[in-house]
């Protein structure tokens, strides 16, 4: 069931998409090579406690994940592509690193992911980050009243293909709101004017994620919880979480 909001309910949700972006900016500052995974965990969770929000990734387990989720950050790093498990693993230099958060507050949820480079970034990591995000803009753009959530999808989808890049299928955005995940799904690749209209109070977390080697295939790592590409090529994930407003796409998930 697809639920639309009150603007009431827009603004509550921007407070928690505040405290998201102000997560994802503390982790990024304090990535560098030597750092732990487990560390920028930590540094999301002073972040969160601080502004009184609880984590909707803490104990999470949908029907795949063999165990509740353990952190509150998903961090995966060069071939890991969603759900990284932060762990004792000491960042490189060089390293591509994709921090996916989300908060709560007032019972409300907000969700984004961004991608950088730890240290001195190879210029095809740059390339492959600056499409994601050109793609996770298109999205934006597209996620206006009266569009369909195919749309969306197509618009991300284009950039990606365009760029020669692989898309894992099955994984993409989704509503979000009381909960994390919420309907409608959000592919991030799929043919224009299909789906779901999209109307005022529509709340979607819209994530492109995108594999350098150009195919789309992704395997689970050992843990249950990480998604790897399988030929070993880097992956970036870019996401916010966007109302659909009269007045336009409305990004709740920024300082």
């Amino acid at each position: 069931m697809v639920e639309i909001k009150t603007d009431a309910a827009l603004d509550a949700m921007r407070a928690a998409g505040r405290v998201v972006a102000d997560a994802l900016a503390a982790v990024r500052a304090a990535a560098a090579p030597g750092v732990r995974l487990l560390d920028l965990d930590e540094v999301a969770r002073t972040v969160l406690r601080e502004a009184g929000a609880t984590s909707p990734f803490l104990g999470y387990r949908p029907s795949f994940a063999p165990t509740p989720f353990p952190a509150v950050i998903c961090a995966s790093v060069n071939d890991a592509i969603v759900h990284g498990i932060p762990d004792r693993h000491r960042l490189r230099d060089g390293d591509l690193v994709s921090i996916d958060c989300g908060a709560v507050v007032d019972g409300w949820a907000g969700d984004a992911a961004v991608s950088f480079t730890v240290g001195t970034p190879r210029p095809e990591d740059r390339r492959l980050m600056d499409v994601t995000r050109q793609a996770l803009a298109a999205g934006i753009a597209a996620a206006v009243v009266g569009a369909r959530i195919g749309d969306i999808s197509h618009a991300i989808g284009s950039v990606g293909r365009a760029a020669g890049y692989g898309i894992p299928e099955g994984f993409g955005g989704h509503g979000i709101g009381r909960r994390m995940h919420e309907d409608p799904p959000v592919p991030n690749d799929g043919r224009p004017g299909r789906g779901f209209v999209l109307r005022h109070g529509l709340v979607l977390a819209i994530e492109p994620m995108f594999l350098s080697g150009g195919r789309d295939g992704y395997a689970p790592d050992g843990d249950g919880w990480t998604l790897r590409t399988t030929d070993g090529s880097r992956a970036a994930h870019f996401e916010h979480t966007v109302a659909v407003t009269e007045e336009g796409p409305r990004v709740l998930t920024v300082t």
